[in-house]
Order: C-alpha cells, then sequence, then structure tokens
C-alpha cells in the first residue's frame, strides 16, 4: 500500500513540507485551532499540521485509499478518511480552517469542493501550482512532451484556469468566501541527479507520469533526453525552483 506514496514522495512530495508551512502560515494556522488537510495524499501538509497543532488538532481526507492508509500509518492520532472534496464526511463547522495542497485543480468539481470546505471550517485556504510559469519541474517536462507530440498538450496541468491568480479568486467568490487574498510561494527540492528526478515518472505519477509511460520505449527515450536539455542541470546533485499560487479566504 506505500509503493504509491513512496512514488510520489520522490516525485511532487519533495516540496510538500515546505509548501505546507508556507500554506499554513499564509492561512494564519496558529495553536489551538482545529484543522483539516483535503486531499492530503500520504500526509505531506497534515504532517505539518501535526508538528504545529498536535495530532488530536488535526483531520485529513483523500479519495485514494492506498493515500488514506500510507498518512494513517504516518501520523498516529490523526483522523484520516477516505473521501473525496465534493463530500466531506464531517459535521458543518467542524473545524477553524480548512486547507488543500496541490488538489484544487484535480477536484471533479473544484466549486463543489471548496464548497464543502467552506461548509465544514470558518477559513478556506489552498496551494496550487503555477503550472503555467515557474513549476521547474512540471513546466519543463510538458514543454518537451509537446514539442515532441502535442497531443500531450490535452494532459498539462497549465492548460486550466485554476492555476492562475484571477481563476483562484474566482473561484473562492463563487463558494461564497469573502476577504480572499492570493499571494505566492516559491519552493524548492533537492535531487541526486537527473535520474533521481526522472525515477517517479517511469511509474506513472501524476498525469506527467501517466503520459510517460504511455509512451513506448523509443518516444520515451526521447522525451527523457528533451526533458534533461530543457531543464539545464548537471551532472551531479542539483535543486529546482516551484512556484505556487497561495489562496485564502473566509
Amino acid at each position: 500500500m506505500f509503493a504509491a506514496a513512496d512514488a510520489y514522495d520522490r516525485h511532487i512530495g519533495r516540496y510538500s513540507a515546505a509548501l505546507g508551512r508556507e500554506l499554513i502560515a499564509f492561512a494564519g494556522v496558529e495553536p489551538g485551532v482545529r484543522a483539516l488537510d483535503v486531499g492530503c495524499g500520504p500526509g505531506g501538509l497534515a504532517g505539518e499540521l501535526v508538528a504545529l497543532l498536535g495530532p488530536d488538532n488535526v483531520a485529513a481526507a483523500d479519495p485514494s485509499a492506498p493515500f488514506v492508509d500510507a498518512a494513517s500509518a504516518r501520523l498516529p492520532g490523526v483522523d484520516v478518511r477516505v473521501a473525496p472534496a465534493e463530500a466531506l464526511p464531517f459535521a458543518d463547522d467542524a473545524f477553524d480552517v480548512a486547507l488543500s495542497q496541490l488538489v484544487v485543480n484535480f477536484m471533479a468539481d473544484p466549486l463543489a469542493g471548496v464548497g464543502e470546505m467552506r461548509r465544514v471550517a470558518g477559513r478556506v485556504a489552498a496551494a496550487v501550482w503555477d503550472y503555467v510559469g515557474e513549476m521547474t519541474l512540471l513546466r519543463r517536462f510538458w514543454d518537451a512532451a509537446v514539442a515532441l507530440d502535442p497531443a500531450a498538450a490535452a494532459l498539462d496541468e497549465g492548460r486550466g484556469t485554476l492555476c492562475t491568480p484571477d481563476g483562484l479568486r474566482s473561484l473562492w467568490a463563487r463558494a461564497g468566501l469573502d476577504d480572499v487574498t492570493v499571494t505566492s510561494a516559491v519552493v524548492e527540492a533537492a535531487y541526486e541527479g537527473f535520474d533521481d528526478l526522472w525515477a517517479p515518472f517511469e511509474r506513472g505519477v501524476g498525469p506527467a507520469g501517466a503520459w510517460a509511460v504511455a509512451l513506448a520505449s523509443e518516444p520515451r527515450a526521447a522525451l527523457k533526453a528533451a526533458f534533461r536539455e530543457r531543464l539545464v542541470i548537471p551532472d551531479g546533485p542539483f535543486t529546482l525552483t516551484a512556484k505556487a499560487w497561495l489562496v485564502c479566504g473566509r
């Protein structure tokens, strides 16, 4: 059950703790409040909430049972449930704040999902990658993929409106939230080398990984080479930066 969690940890999970701390600070989460992590994955953001609030004041939900199992094992004492954002199994106003990290643009119905977060909490905050611009890892991947095969554009996360400040402000307002603010945060992740970065793509993690593993060996090798070239990285260890948009409302 932990294979998916391990693959995620080596992919986007490398950025989770640092981005989680940025989101927590932006949302004004302080000791003494109760917080819910919506779309918790294997528990990156929830872990940062536990460090600040303690396990008794943190709950989490995710539609993936393997991720819920991994989060539960990693975060003893935290109430982690299998549930989509659009149908949270918690009472009205059960939390002071609901947070969602890198999930809003993947919700089946973002308006319903944010509406559910509003129902269960007085404050609602989220982080979404700046897919169009400065999320280096994914932007360079999709630029390489589309250059080799224009059909890849259909899976590029940057094609949506929910990775822009205006799109997030509009969604939060339509969900009935007030005092909406948006800011940005830049975090980074370290890699031992390009093969360390590429390995999760070979395991099909995320839309980018799904695209990569669906390719035959020759076009996949071409994609790997083109991706590496666009990253402009050394042969040894390196770091990449990633920019996210943060939104919060009451």
